[in-house]
């Protein structure tokens, strides 16, 4: 089935949904999504989204936490941008139904997490993700102008190496024609043609064993973009959450927010002894990547299998009464965390790089565009601040609908457009194959791609990837087209970026920390 439309969006998540409802004033949009409608990465983030309300904060002083928090590495530009455009865009978020958590006086409610000078973090009790995601649901659903696909999945963008043109990476003249669409339940792959696209596919946590992210969280979006020839950069900065739920088994990781240390909560050993002192200043409240590394190297001199995040100093009702979610979970494996501690762990938990976009979400391919977790914008540099996720898929979404309402008079479709070819293609693959490869993979990179690295065990992944590639792309080329299948090659695909750009990063840099390259201090 051929379909043609104005808009093709990749993702419904908050950067998806966001660019969707603006673009619709403009002409047919069509959501593609892998799974359900609202099983997103956004749907689980619990802390909140920041940005500057209220005095005495201000627009400085996030973008200089901003900074800190990327040692350095963010584009002062677009931090300076994204900032500045964040108290509009959060009132857009309201107007559209969000409600955010208010004081008895009427104002917001504002949090304060790791890295943050101030509190600026606007929350809806511990679902803040979940309360934005239904918001900009019932406004998608409504719109006469979008229609959603949910459980497709998308296999590629279309090219002009699908007329049989031969691309050189990074060209300048490539450009995107819609994308090749797989209807699961029925095996069609449907032609979709768009003037316009955007991927807004989410993060790359399923690379490791444990993740906080949902499991359709395997780095679709830039895969493809990678496969395409187009720019990719910065994988090397992955986040690892400092405090997921110590729960052997469970996938994904349940996130005990960031939010609870800024409540107060304090990490301790098993034995009781608060020890985040010794690695940063600023203790229990220290950006994520300093707190993972002091909770990793805890963790390896104790030979423990988890840390504690103490609460029990705490006022019991205020806790419960912020926290819900995360008092009912832990309530539900038999921890009181008014009168206990909360096992926790670091588990991997976003991406820092991407696709490379311009401050309009542009990619280095034409007519494409993307936003949010998939997108490497220079707001995060080489580690996020905590709850500027959310807050760059607004800004950078709505730059990006501004764009290509812009261009859309000018663009036509690509009429001779070949639809799939899945000649040749005689097995279905044996799935047994599949998940051992997946799990051959995710222990590569968790025992030797995690929070501490060297490039000895960088070396080592390389060598032993390049057999799983092998594997796969000899499945791929024979298999009917299936979702596990085209998963485990982009998690692959994926996989290989982040090992060469981490292989290639000769320092210790935010999130990337070598024991090759011991970090430098004092400015030296």
């Amino acid at each position: 089935m051929r379909k043609e439309v104005d808009f093709l969006v990749v993702g419904s998540g908050i950067a998806g949904l966001t660019y969707a409802l603006k673009v619709a004033k403009a002409g047919k949009v069509l959501i593609v999504t892998k799974s359900k409608a609202d099983e997103t990465a956004t749907k689980y983030a619990q802390g909140g989204i920041a940005a500057v309300m209220y005095t005495p904060d201000t627009y400085n002083k996030h973008i200089e936490d901003t900074m800190i928090a990327g040692d350095f590495l963010s584009d002062e530009k677009i931090v300076r941008m994204t900032i500045s455009e964040s108290t509009e865009r959060i009132k857009e978020l309201i107007e559209w139904g969000t409600i955010f958590d208010k004081n008895e006086n009427g104002e917001f409610n504002l949090g304060r997490e790791g890295g943050h000078s101030e509190h600026r973090v606007l929350h809806h009790k511990d679902s803040t993700g979940l309360e934005i995601e239904r918001a900009l649901l019932e406004k998608v659903n409504k719109h006469p102008n979008i229609e959603t696909w949910e459980n497709h999945f998308t296999i590629d963008i279309i090219t002009k190496h699908h007329l049989g043109e031969l691309i050189k990476r990074s060209s300048k003249n490539i450009q995107c024609f819609g994308a090749y669409v797989l209807e699961p339940k029925t095996g069609i792959v449907h032609t979709v043609l768009a003037k316009t696209t955007m991927l807004a596919t989410g993060g790359i946590g399923n690379l490791y064993v444990s993740t906080t992210n949902p499991e359709i969280s395997t780095g679709d979006g830039i895969a493809m973009v990678y496969r395409a020839k187009g720019v990719v950069e910065k994988m090397e900065f992955i986040q690892f959450h400092p405090t997921s739920l110590y729960n052997p088994g469970e996938k994904p990781a349940f996130l005990i927010s960031e939010a609870v240390r800024g409540f107060g909560g304090i990490l301790k050993t098993m034995s009781g002894v608060a020890f985040m002192e010794k690695y940063d200043k600023r203790g229990s409240l220290a950006p994520r990547d300093i707190v993972a590394r002091a909770i990793d190297n805890e963790l390896k001199n104790s030979g423990d299998d988890c840390v504690y995040l103490d609460c029990r100093h705490l006022n019991s009702n205020s806790l419960i009464l912020n926290f819900p979610k995360i008092y009912a979970k832990c309530l539900s494996i038999g921890i009181d965390l008014t009168k206990e501690m909360i096992p926790v762990v670091p588990s991997a938990h976003y991406s820092c790089g991407g696709i490379k976009v311009d401050e309009f979400g542009c990619t280095s391919i034409k007519n494409l565009y993307a936003s949010g977790e998939c997108s490497s914008t220079g707001l995060h540099g080489a580690n996020r601040l905590a709850s500027n996720s959310l807050l760059e898929s607004i800004v950078f979404s709505h730059r990006a609908s501004i764009d290509a309402i812009n261009k859309l008079k000018a663009i036509e479709f690509q009429t001779n457009i070949p639809d799939w070819d899945a000649e040749g293609a005689i097995l279905n693959e044996e799935m047994i194959l599949i998940t051992q490869s997946t799990k051959e993979l995710q222990g590569i990179m968790s025992n030797y791609v995690g929070i501490v690295r060297s490039d000895l065990r960088l070396k080592r992944a390389i060598d032993r990837l390049k057999i799983i590639y092998r594997e796969t792309e000899d499945l791929y080329d024979k298999s009917i087209i299936s979702i596990e299948i085209c998963e485990l090659r982009n998690l692959i695909n994926v996989a290989g970026l982040v090992l060469i750009m981490a292989l290639n990063r000769k320092e210790s840099r935010g999130l990337h920390y070598s024991i090759d390259y011991p970090p430098k201090k004092n400015g030296n």
